[in-house]
């Protein structure tokens, strides 16, 4: 069937990034900010480590939003719990700080560019662990907006992770497509290319800033660097 919607993962593929470098950086002005406020930073670090975790296995009872703070909370009694508007402060004025350790690649535009010049529908199928402002701040890291996608995954509007198969459908779901008219593209083998291929995608593999955990082997997925990409959806 004709591949109708390409999915991209954002960070590490459209978003040049070492995943590690990236989140070390992130949890530190999160918890400096948390430092200054007055919070115990091994505390703030365990509540949102086990936030996070929640996340990833959430089954699709509550949005991840929800699921976050009912066990981020669990470490506060209700009248030590940092108020949020002290994390909505941190996204607004201390998030882009972020970029300093984020890449910059102008073929990530050019990418998304021809997908729509293809008439393809557009999703930016990111794990959807962050509020949709960090999500929004990051693809403006590579020139990208919210105008660019039919969908961003965020922690509001998800109620699955990756690398959850529920996570994929229900993306699915939510932009109407079936399984084997979208092909996601990521970077992470485990994460993006096993779960969207079981679902049925089609799948692309960027190696550019591979992730390949397990060291599986990689010849099962049509992958190649942003170049081969490019020519790939051309080729649509």
């Amino acid at each position: 069937m004709a591949i109708k919607a390409v999915l991209f993962d954002l960070d590490g593929t459209l978003l040049p990034m070492d995943q590690n470098q990236f989140l070390k950086g992130y949890f530190g002005l999160l918890t400096e900010k948390m430092v200054k406020s007055g919070y115990d930073a091994k505390t703030f670090m365990k509540a949102l480590l086990t936030g996070t975790d929640a996340m990833v296995a959430n089954d699709g009872a509550m949005t991840n939003e929800a699921l976050f703070w009912r066990e981020f909370g669990k470490f506060y009694t209700p009248k030590t719990l940092p108020p949020i508007t002290l994390f909505d402060e941190f996204y607004e004025k201390d998030f882009p700080k972020t970029r300093a350790f984020c890449g910059y690649d102008a073929r990530p535009r050019k990418i998304v560019d021809a997908v729509k010049e293809k008439g393809l529908l557009s999703v930016l199928a990111t794990a959807p662990a962050f509020p949709a402002i960090a999500t929004e701040t990051r693809m403006g890291y590579v020139g990208l907006s919210p105008d660019d996608f039919l969908l961003y995954t965020t922690y509001e509007n998800c109620t699955y992770c990756k690398p959850s198969e529920g996570y994929y459908r229900e993306v699915l779901a939510k932009i109407g497509c079936a399984p084997s008219e979208c092909l996601m593209v990521g970077n992470d083998v485990t994460d993006d290319m096993v779960p969207a291929s079981a679902v049925g995608m089609q799948v692309f593999l960027l190696t550019d800033y591979l992730i390949n955990k397990n060291g599986a082997d990689i010849s099962a997925y049509r992958h190649g660097n942003y170049d081969d990409l490019l020519c790939f959806i051309q080729s649509l």
